[in-house]
């Protein structure tokens, strides 16, 4: 355990990042004060989610606050240790710098006079000629491209279990991977880009199951192992590999 953790303030006293969707509470632990924002939605379970200092708490309409701080409670430890863990370091736009994508890593390159974007096998090179900025020139190529890539593997996925009609767009969520409305429009984070594209199937499974079962119920995972059968290792997999992805 870090000194940090033996300490009573923590970085439980660090507020949430600006943005968070939800109302902003406080609730007092042994460890101190913990700033979480609270999420009600369509859901039987209580859930929690840690990404660099902002904390969530999903939870159904009808739970109490005091079922939802109790169950906060039974998880400081796990808290603290999430907390506890190495941020993820923001990407340096510029010449050189590498990306993760798709299970791979290139590198950003520049190309003078010329507007667009040209991807090999280990360069992704941009056109900056009408004076956009590296990263606004990239992550439009990014979220055209997750775009496509994400709607092909959902309607692949959908294919095979008799599911039509879906509506796939793209979330820029700080804490989810992907959601999944009551309407059967499915969100899927920019950033799974820069995983392999078996973790996205399976994140994309998640998802789909969540039209059948808005929970996490056994019911539910044995609707995620029909789409995905590996989704432990899976999951596994993805918990990971998340840590080491940079901010984009």
């Amino acid at each position: 355990m870090s000194p940090a953790l033996r300490q009573l303030q923590l970085p439980f006293d660090v507020p949430p990042r600006a943005g968070n969707a939800g109302r902003l509470r406080q609730l007092q632990l042994a460890g101190g004060i913990l700033s979480y924002h609270l999420v009600r939605a369509r859901r039987r379970t209580i859930a929690l989610s840690v990404d660099g200092d902002a904390i969530e708490a999903r939870a159904p309409r009808h739970a109490t606050i005091a079922d939802i701080e109790a169950f906060i409670r039974e998880k400081e430890r796990w808290i603290r240790r999430r907390l506890a863990e190495p941020r993820r370091r923001p990407l340096v736009w510029e010449a050189g710098a590498r990306l993760p994508w798709l299970g791979r890593t290139v590198t950003l390159a520049l190309r003078h006079g010329e507007i667009g974007a040209w991807l090999s096998d280990d360069r992704l090179e941009f056109g900056l000629a009408d004076g956009a900025s590296l990263r606004e020139r990239a992550l439009d190529w990014m979220r055209r491209q997750a775009l496509e890539f994400f709607r092909e593997r959902v309607a692949e996925l959908a294919r095979l279990h008799g599911l039509r009609g879906l509506v796939v767009g793209l979330s820029n969520a700080q804490t989810r991977w992907g959601s999944c409305g009551s309407n059967g429009r499915i969100l899927l984070n920019l950033r799974l880009m820069m995983l392999p594209p078996h973790l996205i199937d399976y994140v994309a499974a998640h998802e789909l199951a969540h039209l059948r079962e808005l929970n996490h119920s056994p019911r539910f995972w044995g609707i995620v192992a029909l789409l995905y059968p590996d989704h432990r290792a899976a999951r596994r997999e993805l918990n990971a590999r998340a840590p080491t992805l940079p901010d984009l």
